[in-house]
């Protein structure tokens, strides 16, 4: 037990990890996490904190970041389906900008991992997702980003239809069997890169 596949992906810092997943005519049984495992690909990072989420279908959160306490997050679907996106934040990064996105669900049992330095966002396909994740510092209210989901320039390809109108206002917009897009308050009044980071 405990074998593990990392894929490293395109924008450093970014990785699939998918853990072996036993099963028999009982169920099954994976280890979710292993700290031993995931060293050795490199990835030491220390958790601090486990959280978990309950979303209806057209739930968007993100794109959320924290300013002067970036958090590593490992992320994965235990219930539904979700479309999970990281952007690049990091200034110095030739990927500066560059978002990955990849589909996490309760049957493929894929985690992502995204390092500090990323806006990170997701999107609910099924009728209810519940999403867990790992954190390499704790949450501080004070210290919250983010980004505007839909901005152009970033060009994240959403399963969702819909045309920008210049800010991140969910109205308008909708996944493809008409569910409409749900946005917190918070999150629809977000700027886009450039209006955050400057040129």
């Amino acid at each position: 037990m405990g074998k593990v596949k990392v894929t490293e992906l395109p924008i450093k810092g970014l990785y699939i990890i998918e853990p072996a997943v036993y099963g028999d005519n009982r169920g099954y049984f994976t280890e979710t996490y292993n700290k031993r495992d995931l060293a050795s690909f490199g990835l030491d990072m220390e958790f601090v904190q486990d959280n978990q989420s309950m979303s209806v279908k057209g739930v968007l959160r993100g794109l959320h970041f924290q300013k002067k306490h970036p958090q590593g997050k490992l992320v994965r679907v235990i219930k539904g389906k979700v479309f999970d996106v990281a952007v690049d934040l990091r200034r110095e990064s030739p990927t500066f900008g560059k978002w990955y996105g990849v589909e996490l669900t309760e049957e493929n049992k894929m985690q992502f991992y995204i390092s500090e330095g990323f806006a990170h966002g997701f999107l609910v396909l099924s009728d209810v997702a519940e999403f867990c994740y790992k954190v390499t510092d704790f949450y501080h209210p004070d210290d919250e980003g983010g980004i505007a989901w839909n901005d152009p320039h970033i060009g994240v390809e959403w399963p969702i239809c819909g045309e920008y109108r210049g800010t991140a206002d969910s109205a308008g917009y909708t996944l493809a069997d008409g569910t409409p897009l749900i946005l917190s308050e918070k999150d629809k009044r977000w700027k886009n890169l450039k209006e955050t980071f400057g040129n």
